[in-house]
């Protein structure tokens, strides 16, 4: 881990930290929810030494970067976050880069890729297929009509509440707990245990140490988690923001990589959509699906040699 250097940046008008290795051209790597930079750490090492400048950086709002109004989630629209990401390639001095992204970092992904697809040399997302936006229904509206009330995305909704359920778990249980699951969506919290039950002390998977998970929870106790909810609570200000968007198509090389028992995947309709040919006709540069069996949602942490391997086999052609 001391080959990563850490340095502060200011991007978009905050304050950025981003984690980084090597020379050469950079790839870019985005985070998911409620991750860091750290989740990352496999794929900056090998990379960072196959010729490559890896950089990853602690999103708007979380780890150590700046968490501008985080009681206000309009500070946390797709175009704020895709606005750093830009800002960032300047500072960097990359005209385009290789992004590769994982949960909210590939939703944020897709996002730069549709608004800026001449800065995206290629794309390796993990796990969350590009959804165009339904112009006749918002995204939170969407949900809770096909899930309901208790759907994961629409329990975050609430402002306060989530967090004072997170506290109540307690920071390095509710995130043993999170990137741990295993269990296939769609993603139901209940109201009186959202976060799995009282007193239950979850194991650590074994891709995950004691050290690794000190490190995110001194994060997010530090932090708090508002600044990544407000992910989740802009959403339906991004259908908004995003209404010249809809129905455009994807137009950058991608290949799309996810876990037989992701959450994600086996959400009812994800699976069907990534397999009939939908996917590929709203992403029509979708070079190769892989769908790797055994793994749940993590798997860039669960399974990093085999991740650092498809990623270098797909950028290193362009």
């Amino acid at each position: 881990m001391e080959e990563i250097k850490h340095r502060m940046v200011n991007v978009n008008g905050i304050r950025m930290h981003i984690a980084e290795k090597g020379e050469g051209p950079v790839v870019l790597f985005l985070h998911g929810f409620p991750e860091l930079w750290y989740s990352w750490r496999h794929q900056i090492l090998a990379l960072g030494s196959l010729g490559y400048h890896t950089v990853a950086p602690d999103l708007r709002g979380y780890g150590d970067t700046e968490a501008p109004s985080s009681s206000d989630p309009n500070s946390y629209t797709c175009l704020h976050i895709a606005g750093d990401l830009i800002s960032l390639l300047d500072l960097l001095g990359a005209d385009t880069a290789f992004v590769v992204a994982h949960d909210w970092g590939a939703i944020i992904a897709w996002y730069l890729c549709l608004f800026h697809p001449e800065r995206v040399k290629a794309y390796v997302c993990l796990g969350i297929p590009y959804l165009p936006r339904d112009p006749d229904m918002s995204y939170v509206e969407t949900l809770r009509a096909k899930f309901g009330d208790d759907f994961y995305v629409v329990r975050f909704q609430e402002p306060v509440k989530m967090e004072e359920e997170l506290a109540r778990v307690g920071t390095k249980e509710a995130i043993t707990r999170m990137l741990g699951n295993r269990a296939p969506g769609p993603a139901i919290m209940p109201k009186e245990e959202p976060f799995g039950p009282r007193g239950f002390q979850a194991p650590l998977p074994s891709w995950l140490s004691e050290q690794d998970i000190n490190y995110y929870a001194s994060k997010y106790q530090k932090n708090g988690f508002t600044g990544p909810l407000n992910y989740y609570r802009a959403v339906d200000l991004n259908w908004e923001l995003t209404a010249a968007w809809s129905g455009m198509q994807v137009k950058v090389p991608v290949k799309f990589i996810v876990g037989e028992i992701d959450g994600v995947y086996t959400t009812p309709g994800v699976k069907k959509y990534v397999e009939n040919g939908e996917f590929k006709k709203n992403a029509p540069f979708l070079e190769e699906i892989v769908v790797m069996e055994d793994v749940a949602h993590c798997f860039n942490q669960e399974k990093p040699e085999e991740i650092n391997s498809h990623i270098y086999q797909f950028i290193k052609k362009f």
